[in-house]
């Protein structure tokens, strides 16, 4: 499992959505990748899967935080739950709404939807069936939701344990991808998907009998270039010795949805971009459990690999792997740093290459342990850099707070351009903060990429949401 064991305690809380000022009837939706409300502007969604919703345990919120010209605006925002007027569901324990969370237009109307994958879910008498519940973007906000109810796989183990969503077979419409612990593993709705809950069809992939790797993660992304989004499969797979790795495979897209190609290198976090503005975008994988060169007793540092992407699907170009021991990144690779436990790609200087932001959410900071640290490595021509990285934690110069043991700073992060001026901002979650109740920090770009200069944090107390045990922060999409 890749997210931490759920401690289960919690505090009480209800659902609530808070309602934003309406925007006029006649303004079209920008169409805007991220974009829920349609104003031109990215938006955020942020989970709190612990949350005690509905006195119940566990059951979970997603937050939004709407974008504007000045970048992120927490007095714009909504809670949303299964207690929500127009979200279906009911809170139940132990559903952690919110712990898998993708965005896409999965409608075709114009704005972004937000696509839980609610694995926890009791369907009847059989706990964990899971569902996946689309949260429908439009100019007030989101209003509604609505269960994929058709086409669904004859067995219903956890599905939704992870999503992610592009155009797989090219055809101009959104299609979702979630797994489920049955078989089929993989699951490809084919979009769009209606308000009613119906898809347009479902593709069943066996991609571990294909493959040998189960679907512990989903990225989707442009690799090859083709028009048609590629999904990356990361997960486990079984060795002639009986033991276990971590392996990822490529499945390109191809107008019948995804199509098997090479594996790469595995891990339990990916991304992506194109890092070096060749037109291809590249795969970065990665994994904490990996060892530092400078712990040879086997400790796990963590590290990063780049894999670049080419007209065929994975470059024959080395794979480039980088750990904090790497040429001009910061820091030291040592034992549970947890060097690349979390991943997201953007352009945060406006260059024109694709940044990547790395979290290091068990970084210990001086004496403390598990505080966390995030590092932002820079795209070029010759590819992913150390060069004028930059790395922050909460004792850096102008970031809020102090750095405390099992914060987890880095936990998530997240790279997005929510002011509109070409250069992506970085969001950064620490579930651990005040004792797992969970906090958002948000990081300004400028010319020289990310900033701690004017950055600011919030937690769902700050948004108009229950306060207490939450692991608000643990997902960040838009």
């Amino acid at each position: 499992m890749r997210k931490r064991t759920l401690l289960l305690a919690a505090t009480l809380t209800t659902g609530l959505l808070t309602a934003l000022p309406a925007t006029p009837a006649t303004a079209a939706p920008s169409g805007l990748s991220g974009d829920f409300n349609g104003d031109g502007h990215r938006d955020l969604a942020i989970a709190a899967p612990l949350a005690k919703v509905s006195g119940k345990s566990g059951a979970g919120y997603v937050a939004v935080v709407y974008g504007t010209a000045s970048g992120l605006d927490t007095s714009k925002r909504q809670i949303i739950s299964q207690a929500t007027t127009g979200v279906p569901g009911t809170p139940e324990s132990y559903d952690y709404f919110g712990d898998r969370v993708t965005t896409g237009d999965m409608d075709g109307d114009g704005y972004t939807d937000i696509v839980v994958g609610v694995h926890g879910e009791r369907i009847g008498s059989t706990d964990s069936s899971g569902t996946l519940t689309v949260l429908w973007g439009g100019a007030s906000g989101v209003k509604s939701g609505t269960d994929i109810a058709s086409p669904l796989p004859q067995y219903l183990n956890e599905l939704g344990w992870q999503v992610a969503a592009g155009d797989f077979d090219g055809d101009g419409h959104t299609d979702l991808a979630a797994a489920n612990n049955a078989t089929p593993a993989l699951n490809i709705f084919r979009g769009p998907i209606s308000r009613t809950g119906k898809a347009a069809a479902r593709i069943g992939v066996d991609t571990i009998a294909q493959s040998t790797v189960y679907p512990d993660q989903l990225v989707a992304g442009e690799v090859n270039g083709d028009g048609r989004t590629d999904l990356l499969v990361m997960g486990q797979e079984e060795t002639s010795g009986g033991d276990y790795r971590t392996r990822s495979v490529l499945y390109t897209g191809s107008t019948t949805g995804p199509k098997l190609g090479k594996k790469l290198a595995g891990g339990y976090a990916g991304t992506i971009a194109d890092v070096d503005k060749d037109g291809y975008g590249d795969i970065v994988t990665g994994n904490f459990m990996e060892k530092s060169s400078t712990e040879p007793d086997g400790g796990l540092g963590g590290a990063i690999t780049v894999t670049y992407g080419a007209a065929g699907g994975l470059s024959t170009r080395t794979p480039k792997r980088i750990t904090q021991d790497s040429a001009g990144v910061p820091g030291t690779g040592e034992k549970n740093d947890g060097f690349g436990w979390s991943l997201s790609s953007g352009d945060t200087n406006g260059d024109g290459y694709a940044d990547v932001a790395i979290g290091s959410d068990s970084e210990y900071i001086g004496s403390v342990k598990h505080a966390g640290q995030v590092t932002v490595l820079r795209g070029s021509a010759s590819g992913l850099t150390g060069t004028g990285s930059t790395s922050f934690s909460q004792n850096s110069a102008g970031v809020p707070g102090t750095a405390e043991a099992q914060d987890y700073f880095g936990d998530a992060v997240r790279l997005t351009d929510a002011n509109g001026d070409g250069r992506a901002e970085l969001v950064v979650g620490a579930l651990g903060e005040n004792s797992a109740d969970g906090a958002v920090w948000y990081f300004k770009a400028g010319a020289s990429g990310i900033t701690a200069t004017g950055s600011k944090s919030f937690n769902g107390t700050t948004l108009g949401g229950p306060s207490g045990y939450a692991y608000f922060g643990n997902v960040l999409a838009g």
